[in-house]
């Protein structure tokens, strides 16, 4: 049986260049209800997009790849059949000591892309993986799973990172933070950037050139979003930090569409006709990121709040802040408004918000975390001449903002910390009611970590930032470079060390330790360190 069929138009001289003189006459054997396996043999290296770990828990993660021999064209250089993956899970590097293996199935209806669950591991350690299709083998991943349930844990070391736009800069953060070796890594989202190929941009001081373009224009169809993944996962800085350590990964708005929340985007698009783009964008974001299946999408919709534990000692509440949100106010711009104020404006949605509170409320971790996207710090962005907030950011839903810090404040929930991106500037502040007038002790703590590459070279601390942290004392510290953060968590104190580039638009940039902040368990005060 020829494992290729006309529905992608491959013709077969595509065939011939991409598997080789046997690609027409492949063997293949039956499976999945009489769909026959293709066992083809490669000539272009089919792990073009690397590997990835994810969602780990005690007792195993699951290990993520995705075939695609020519990622640009169409069908991704592949037939359209399922294919045969296997995958190996090892105790060491050298894979000596193998503790899982089995067989995955690469579907043509999910670009090809393998998601493995693996079970039946020790908890708390390290662990490496790999694939084999035909007679390729993937590059080798390094993975860990989570603490026992309430195991004593002395310390959790992981890092953040998200906000990577591929023209403006190159990553050489994904190669010094997996140099970091984090046990796992928190991508707040912006995992890729939705625009056409830009030879320049507008940047703060005038045009910049881009140091690398996107291929192609605006992306719509499932297609455009799968090369667009391609393109960026084709880095091998960004399949270093991949490879490194399991991710846990939630989106913000650019894996679809800038500023979108539910079923509006910026531009007015009928909703009918954006819920097609967002079906196509949701579906290739699955493909791409390591995801358990319980995340497989429904139609527009996927499953991406949920929540890890680490012994007693952190419980990790991933959050999503765009499928249920209410539309941004004040026309999406900078500035105030009567919408501000809204009762019924929502961030989270009822459901989600009723989880997370749960969640907390039932918690007897040391450290309660809100992974998330965007900020809940409501600073007086005007510097004192006003009062504008961010319409993109908790402060513009004041309601539900309000809402949820009262109810970490009066059920006393343990060492509550925040995790940001979104802003692509380095944030540390105390989380109060009235982020305009901030008064007693603080509900809460905010780490908000700047972008790996969006906004270019960025310069250490913006001339209107400044201005902004003398007005806002709940603001401990701001800075606009480029970079990551490293958490350290022991059952004592949380320390957050921000991490930043001299330069991203050349690849030898140089990291340092920008600043180093922490809060003891019980005070939720930031102190430098």
């Amino acid at each position: 049986m020829s494992i290729l069929l006309d529905r992608y138009a491959l013709s077969r001289r595509r065939a011939l260049a991409t598997f080789g003189g046997l690609a027409a006459t492949a063997l293949s054997i039956p499976l999945l209800s009489g769909r026959a396996l293709a066992q083809p043999v490669f000539r272009i290296y089919p792990f073009q997009l690397g590997v990835a770990s994810g969602d780990p828990q005690p007792d195993g993660f699951v290990i993520w790849t995705r075939l695609a021999p020519e990622p640009f064209e169409i069908g991704h250089g592949m037939p359209s059949q399922p294919v045969e993956v296997s995958w190996e899970v090892a105790t060491d590097a050298g894979f000596r000591t193998m503790v899982a293996k089995g067989v995955a199935v690469a579907m043509p209806e999910l670009g090809h892309a393998v998601h493995v669950e693996v079970g039946g591991l020790e908890a708390g350690r390290d662990y490496w993986y790999r694939f084999v299709a035909g007679r390729e083998r993937s590059l080798t991943g390094r993975a860990r799973t989570t603490p026992a349930p309430g195991a004593t844990v002395d310390r959790v070391r992981f890092a953040i990172a998200g906000c990577q736009q591929y023209e403006q800069g190159y990553y050489t953060a994904h190669r010094r933070l997996a140099e970091d070796n984090p046990d796992f890594v928190f991508c707040y989202g912006d995992y890729i950037y939705e625009g056409r190929g830009n030879r320049v941009w507008n940047g703060p001081r005038g045009p910049v050139e881009n140091v690398r373009q996107h291929f192609g224009g605006e992306i719509y169809s499932l297609d455009d979003y799968r090369r667009r993944y391609a393109q960026y996962k084709m880095d091998a800085d960004l399949q270093a930090a991949h490879a490194a350590a399991p991710w846990f990964v939630v989106w913000d708005d650019h894996e679809i569409d800038n500023n979108w929340v539910t079923d509006l985007d910026q531009d007015g698009v009928d909703p009918k006709v954006f819920n097609l783009r967002r079906q196509a964008a949701v579906q290739a974001y699955f493909e791409n990121m390591p995801l358990r299946p319980s995340s497989f999408p429904v139609g527009t919709t996927i499953q991406l709040y949920r929540r890890a534990s680490f012994g007693g000692l952190m419980d990790l509440n991933l959050l999503d802040t765009r499928q249920f949100r209410s539309n941004q106010p004040c026309g999406d711009r900078f500035g105030t408004c009567a919408e501000i104020e809204a009762v019924k404006a929502e961030v989270l949605g009822l459901q989600q918000e009723k989880w997370l509170v749960d969640g907390l409320s039932a918690s007897k971790a040391r450290w309660n975390v809100l992974a998330q996207q965007i900020m809940v710090m409501d600073l007086d962005r005007d510097a004192g001449a006003g009062s504008a907030v961010n319409p993109d950011s908790w402060a513009g839903y004041r309601t539900p903002r309000n809402r949820l810090l009262k109810q970490i404040r009066d059920r006393k929930i343990a060492n509550p910390i925040v995790l940001t991106g979104d802003e692509h500037q380095n944030y540390a502040g105390e989380l109060h009611l009235d982020g305009a007038h901030p008064e007693g002790a603080p509900i809460g703590t905010e780490f908000v970590v700047t972008s790996i590459s969006s906004s270019g070279d960025g310069v250490d601390q913006r001339e209107d930032m400044a201005k902004i942290q003398a007005v806002n004392p709940q603001l401990k510290f701001n800075n606009a470079q480029r970079g990551y953060a490293i958490c350290d968590v022991t059952p004592e104190r949380w320390t957050t060390e921000f991490k930043v580039l001299d330069a991203i638009t050349r690849r030898d940039g140089k990291l340092t330790t920008r600043a180093k902040l922490a809060v003891e368990a019980g005070n939720p005060r930031l102190a430098t360190v």
